[in-house]
């Protein structure tokens, strides 16, 4: 994980070299080409507007295509329910096509808090204690150089509060693209290096965390971490393009647009949209929509998926160091610039990065990049659409 991937609080998978044979004016053309869409988002409700001309969500989107990215895409409601979705860019940059309307893409980190979600079901259930020791639920499996899962708790897992050390940097390029991990592989990786911190002490974004909290839910029910995701989030609230991507499942089942990734600043774009994302599992393996990505942070904030005291906690966040944001249990909160917070999570991985999330007063905002920025300074160009969005 990069460094700026931590302190933004979401997780940047490092990627394999690029592949050979795309054209190296594929990144030239992304900048010169803006297929800009703007029509109502495929779960908009029948009060969806389109618009006469380019307002400033779509301007902030040709301007992102203009600052390199393949393509860019946005799904916006409004505290009435009016939507709208937007496009920018080519959806392929070997054909030219355009970018599919709320085309599915790699959420990333937004995976934790559907897991973080189903955690907190199963405490207001009974089922998890949320102060309880690792070790209740993995007994042995957290063990290491000043690691004891019998000291870390569920909560610390949940906001990375825990010590445990992230395992990203010790994947190469190639394996995070191409290899099969099964979940307890990757939390080896990270055991090995021992403690990072004594639990509680320190806030410390980690992948690991988050793969040890799916193994809980799986230990607890019994069942596949993505059948539980699926029958306690996506069937109950209606996320219609949204899944857990099954074991060998390496590409993306409905319209979407390619993923594109350059190792550093000069090289050209490689298409690196089929992947095997077992590296992400709990932490960043699911793939959705801006559309239903607004549909599931509203349900989540309006209690239609956790108690009220379990979403109490998971909204009661600790500062992300000097960035105004904060992150409480799989769910962050960000300053917007009209006043006030909204609440989501983000993530990366590779050929994809999204951010959004929602207000209290019910406005949704969630935009996608088709490749991940190289620089903070890209990254916080992306927030700013959201920004404008929310505060348009």
């Amino acid at each position: 994980m990069s460094t700026r991937a931590m302190k933004t609080g979401t997780s940047r998978f490092r990627l394999s070299r690029p592949r050979k044979g795309l054209r190296r004016g594929g990144a030239a053309a992304a900048a010169a080409v803006v297929a800009a869409v703007m029509t109502a988002g495929a779960l908009a409700p029948p009060a969806a507007v389109a618009a006469t001309r380019p307002d400033a969500v779509q301007q902030g989107l040709n301007a992102l295509v203009r600052g390199g990215q393949p393509a860019a895409l946005a799904s916006v409601e409004d505290a009435g329910g009016r939507a709208r979705t937007y496009t920018a860019g080519v959806g392929d940059l070997a054909t030219g096509a355009k970018v599919p309307r709320d085309g599915q893409v790699r959420i990333g980190s937004n995976t934790k808090t559907f897991t973080a979600v189903v955690v907190l079901q199963l405490v207001g259930e009974g089922k998890i204690g949320l102060d309880g020791w690792v070790d209740t639920y993995l007994p042995g499996v957290v063990r290491g150089k000043g690691l004891d899962g019998g000291k870390i708790t569920v909560r610390q897992l949940l906001q990375h509060t825990s010590g445990i050390p992230d395992y990203g940097a010790d994947i190469s390029d190639e394996e995070m693209l191409h290899r099969y991990f099964e979940p307890r592989d990757l939390v080896d990786v990270a055991l090995k290096h021992g403690a990072a911190f004594e639990p509680g002490k320190k806030w410390s974004y980690s992948n690991t965390n988050y793969v040890l909290a799916g193994l809980i839910v799986q230990k607890v029910t019994g069942r596949p971490l993505a059948e539980e995701i699926d029958r306690r989030i996506v069937r109950r609230i209606g996320l219609r393009h949204t899944y857990f991507p099954g074991q060998g499942d390496r590409g993306i089942r409905e319209a979407h647009p390619k993923g594109y990734h350059r190792m550093k600043k000069g090289e050209p774009l490689r298409d690196v949209t089929r992947l095997d994302p077992s590296a992400g599992w709990a932490a960043g393996q699911m793939i959705s929509t801006n559309s239903d990505l607004n549909r599931f942070f509203t349900a989540l904030l309006d209690g239609d998926l956790l108690p009220p005291a379990q979403l109490a906690e998971m909204r009661r966040t600790m500062p992300i160091g000097d960035t105004g944001a904060g992150y409480g249990l799989g769910l962050m909160s960000r300053p917007l610039s009209c006043g006030g917070v909204y609440w989501g999570h983000g993530g990366d991985i590779a050929g994809y990065e999204t951010r959004g999330g929602v207000t209290d007063d019910g406005r949704a905002a969630n935009v996608a990049v088709t490749s991940i920025p190289l620089e903070g300074a890209g990254i916080r160009r992306v927030e700013k659409v959201v920004d404008t969005a929310l505060c348009g």
